[in-house]
């Protein structure tokens, strides 16, 4: 044993859950109940334990917990916890048996939190029928006082107890590093670049799949088929990878279920953040407003309820100013088994060595701040706005593929401006396309409106690439260049028009085009080989 972790803190102080947490470090339990048992012959009440402990620490002066230490299977074991520490003494003995090895960890929070846990336990866990009854009784009337002799104390009232184990590991000198290991994938343009396919296609590289984003932008998968509203892209692509839906996220609680249920997801594998928002049918309403002609008409909105949802998210921080009160993911009964920390279960995957994908939604040129307002959505689009959402740190970004379309596209109407605006037909000459098949393919996965399309905006693409910290591009539509793309099984093997085309992007943008999208289909995009 190098390392022997001592707890302390009264009853409901979050022991149980810290212990939890601090045993995915590898650090093994060691347990008083057990060992007061064993020894006194006494029953799993807690009255009982507590008068049996008691008796053992006037039997021992308190080294008892001493004993319970070194008769523990303790065999190629370094890192060691006594799961409850109740009086001075016994902290003390063990610093003297064991110099220099104990750390001594005291949990706290207020009494009306304490009371709140307390009763909220099952009736056969509880001795007393309020907290204040339970803390009156033997050692837990001077357990708090350890407080003062501690090495850390953390106040456990609103932290997650994943949070203190890694700052606990950190005082220790044993947290392990993380390297740089999320890979953004974000839209360059006005979304509908084809990023679900691309997620799709480099899923099986990831442990960790992460979505942001509201179900006003629908992703669609060739293989299987599948349209992603709430769920990562990749999710039926890599059936071993944790689904994360970040803390930034806004959801629809029939069509989340609706996708949880097709993808038969159980709490062991999909996490919701707590913080994430739930849009009410209001909000839908809100968006709708008075029919044709409403201000949001006048953008094209989607009118999902995103932008609403988000406004309250904001405005209703306390008293309601705007539509219903706020419910969060940790509101809703229904994602119970769901609900935990996104940040922690990414910083988990991290820790562990494993790589993280977070799929962005929508495009650049439609972020809030940063698109040409007011022809934009709700949120900020970026992959800054991104890592922002999913609660991930800077440092831990490794890649940042940007999507770009050959020709972008907005939803119909007075969607707003994209550069020089085209039609079908000019497409369908150029590339050899049947104009129908444009047609079909150009309608709003979600909306079901009729897109509009334009020219390649060369002029945007080198502040689309700096603004997202781009390392590489995916393209997407190159059939939109020349139908024969869609037999290229290489780079080597597109059209002249189009690696010429690459090569245009890329002495522009800065970064290296290393996925062509080719067609929609299982093996529609293709990964970049030694090329020139």
């Amino acid at each position: 044993m190098e390392i022997l972790f001592v707890m302390s803190g009264p009853i409901g102080s979050g022991k149980t859950r810290f212990a939890e947490a601090l045993a995915t470090y590898g650090a093994r339990p060691v347990s008083t109940r057990s060992y007061i048992r064993e020894r006194k012959g006494c029953g799993e009440g807690r009255a009982e334990l507590q008068a049996a402990g008691s008796a053992l620490d006037e039997e021992t002066g308190g080294l008892w917990v001493v004993d319970a230490v070194v008769g523990a299977d303790t065999a190629g074991t370094e890192l060691l916890l006594l799961d409850s520490a109740r009086i001075a003494p016994q902290v003390e003995g063990l610093r003297e048996h064991f110099p220099g090895k104990v750390v001594h960890v005291h949990l706290e929070a207020s009494p009306d939190v304490l009371e709140k846990r307390y009763v909220s336990r099952p009736t056969a866990t509880r001795e007393y029928a309020t907290y204040a009854e339970a803390a009156a009784h033997g050692t837990e009337q001077q357990v708090g006082t350890l407080a003062e002799i501690a090495d850390l104390v953390f106040d456990t009232e609103d932290t997650d107890p994943y949070d203190l184990a890694v700052a606990t590991m950190a005082f220790v000198g044993r947290l392990q590093e993380t390297r740089p290991a999320v890979d953004v994938i974000v839209g360059a343009q006005y979304g509908s670049e084809g990023k679900g396919n691309v997620c799709a296609k480099i899923a099986s590289r990831y442990d960790g799949l992460v979505r942001i984003g509201g179900p006003n932008a629908g992703h669609r998968v060739a293989d299987p088929i599948y349209k992603y509203v709430q769920l990562p892209s990749g999710s039926m692509s890599n059936e071993e990878a944790q689904i994360i839906l970040a803390a930034g996220s806004t959801i629809s609680l029939p069509q989340l279920m609706l996708e949880i249920m097709d993808h038969k997801l159980t709490a062991n594998r999909l996490t919701i953040d707590p913080q994430v928002m739930v849009i009410d049918d209001e909000d839908r309403r809100i968006e709708e407003g008075r029919g044709e002609g409403d201000a949001l008409d006048a953008i094209a909105s989607t009118k999902q309820g995103v932008g609403a949802a988000a406004a309250r998210k904001i405005l209703n921080r306390g008293k309601p100013l705007f539509g219903p009160s706020v419910k969060l993911a940790r509101d809703v009964g229904q994602l119970a088994q769901f609900v935990r920390p996104a940040r922690t279960v990414v910083d988990r995957l991290l820790r562990e060595g494993k790589s993280v994908l977070l799929e962005g939604t929508q495009g650049t040129e439609l972020s809030i701040h940063h698109g040409r307002y007011p022809y934009v959505t709700s949120r900020e689009t970026t992959s800054s706005g991104c890592i922002s959402d999913a609660g991930i740190a800077p440092g831990a970004v490794r890649e940042v593929i940007m999507v770009l379309r050959t020709y972008p596209i907005r939803v119909g109407g007075t969607s707003g401006p994209m550069g020089r605006v085209i039609d079908f037909a000019t497409v369908s000459e150029r590339s050899g396309v049947p104009v129908d098949e444009i047609a079909r393919t150009e309608r709003g996965t979600v909306s079901n409106r009729e897109r509009r399309i334009a020219e390649f905006d060369w002029g945007r693409l080198r502040r689309e690439a700096e603004l997202n910290g781009a390392t590489c591009i995916a393209l997407t539509f190159a059939d939109y260049i020349d139908i024969a793309n869609r037999d290229a099984t290489s780079f080597g093997t597109l059209t002249t028009e189009t690696q010429e085309f690459i090569r245009k992007i890329e002495r522009v943008s800065g970064v290296p085009v290393t996925l062509v999208s080719k067609a929609f289909a299982k093996d529609g995009v293709l990964e970049r080989g030694d090329w020139s």
